[in-house]
């Protein structure tokens, strides 16, 4: 059996995160008086008239699960996977036009399709789960208006009509809102960075060199969270390093792949795409993960991928184990709350200013940067956990939590040339409404034994590899 006990503090975002979504009189609102009189982080955001969208927020199950027994945990994921979809066909069907008047009836047949499966779940995964006795706070769903979506992601149809000229100069757009309120010019942000605390001096580093994924490996599985699920992500990720990786792949199909990595390392490193928002449209445009999505635009190639092993403390690191998992970022974020939103945003030349929930405007010859810092602690013992998070976790004040070890963190820096003035945006559930803090990135340590012992050495002994 998988046992992960979160700490109190992760309980109280729970709780406060389910306490803000009840069903009064059949129609979902949001609780604020459970916030005990403090305004919750999304409505701090400046909604404008012509830029405000509801979307549909629910009570994270999975974030909510302690403990899955082993031989439970694929139809536990597979259950988990159908809430997601539950809640992306709610979405669409408020989003369509005239479905207005229809809002109580599609929240209401949505709180009783989550209803059927969260029972399903909380039968294969037994009274340890964590899940709450009464299930109808998770049931039960929010229309939630006070969160914002700019016209970025709004302009373009999946079909590729519509759209509206791409601004000429990237600065004078965003100060005229032709942006929107999601971008602000990374000029106009102060140096934000500081350096962790260190406490040891194993200040090496081993590099990945895994290319930009030249071969276009994309699919919307996502193996750890959705194993065995077709479309599990609802949006599309690029890959690379191993080339098998799908919803289906085994650790054993994952160990016999071969890599885009020229160390031999057979690791699956993947996060969602980057769209521009250009007029074009992908060969998705009509697919799942894609266009039925909402997950549209072009889809830019990486101009530069860094897969980078570090200490994040100084302390000397251990080994992972092979085919451990680790997931950094919340794809969920816009509604969950930033608890666990990791990922951030920046431009070549001013990485010492980095923005969690807004996209860069980057000066002419500066590059779009995604930073993707993994957890660097693990319990030594796991592979995985029922929530996918729990059996890893981030050092604080230079040292892991108690029983977990430290080992190498990966980072994962993702660069782009975005045409200067073209929105884009980062591919989202379609209720997460592409909103730059739900980045987040994917990881499956498939390297050899020697591969293992070799990124160890090198941190350890202050060299730098690959």
């Amino acid at each position: 059996m998988r046992i992960h006990k979160r700490d109190k503090a992760r309980r109280r975002v729970f709780a406060l995160l389910l306490a803000g979504v009840v069903a009064v009189s059949g129609a979902s609102v949001l609780a604020a008086a459970a916030f005990a009189g403090q305004r919750p982080w999304w409505s701090q955001q400046q909604a404008g008239a012509n830029g405000q969208v509801g979307t549909v927020a629910c009570g994270d199950v999975g974030e909510a699960l302690d403990t899955v027994p082993e031989a439970a945990q694929p139809d536990v994921d597979r259950d988990l996977a159908d809430l997601d979809v539950q809640v992306a066909d709610a979405y669409r069907s408020l989003a369509e036009p005239g479905a207005g008047g229809g809002e109580q009836r599609v929240m209401g047949a949505l709180a009783q399709k989550r209803s059927a499966t969260l029972q399903k779940i909380a039968a294969n995964a037994g009274p340890d789960s964590g899940l709450p006795k009464d299930l109808s706070g998770l049931a039960n769903c929010a229309v939630r208006r006070d969160l914002v979506v700019d016209a970025s992601a709004r302009d373009f149809s999946a079909d590729g009509r519509g759209g509206t000229t791409p601004d000429k100069n990237a600065a004078s757009a965003a100060k005229s809102g032709g942006l929107g309120r999601s971008f602000v010019d990374i000029r106009s942000v102060a140096p934000n960075t500081a350096k962790p605390a260190r406490t040891g001096n194993a200040n090496g580093t081993f590099t990945s060199q895994c290319g930009r994924n030249e071969n276009r490996h994309l699919n919307p599985d996502n193996v750890i969270v959705a194993p065995g699920v077709s479309n599990g992500a609802h949006h599309m990720h690029d890959y690379v390093g191993n080339k098998d990786t799908d919803g289906f792949s085994s650790n054993n199909k994952l160990a016999g792949a071969g890599t885009t990595c020229t160390n031999g390392d057979q690791s699956a490193y993947y996060w969602p795409v980057l769209r521009v928002l250009d007029g074009t449209n992908e060969k998705d445009a009509k697919a799942p993960g894609g266009g039925k999505d909402r997950n549209i635009g072009r889809i830019l190639q990486p101009a530069e991928v860094g897969i980078t092993y570090t200490s994040a403390t100084g302390n000397k690191v251990q080994p992972m184990t092979r085919f451990l998992r680790i997931v950094t970022g919340d794809a969920k974020a816009l509604t969950n709350g930033p608890a666990n939103a990791h990922a951030s945003w920046s431009c070549t030349g001013f990485e010492d200013r980095q923005l969690a929930d807004k996209y860069p405007i980057c000066p002419s010859g500066s590059r779009v940067v995604r930073t993707l810092k993994f957890p660097d602690c693990w319990d030594g013992k796991n592979i995985d956990s029922a929530n996918h998070r729990t059996h890893t976790a981030f050092s604080k004040n230079g040292s892991c939590p108690k029983n977990f070890r430290a080992i190498p963190q990966l980072t994962e820096r993702v660069a782009y040339d975005v045409p200067t003035g073209v929105r884009f945006a980062v591919d989202s559930f379609p209720e997460q409404l592409h909103n730059p803090i739900t980045d987040h990135g994917d990881f499956i340590n498939v390297m050899s034994r020697n591969l293992l012992d070799q990124v160890v050495s090198c941190i350890n002994e202050g060299r730098r590899c690959g």
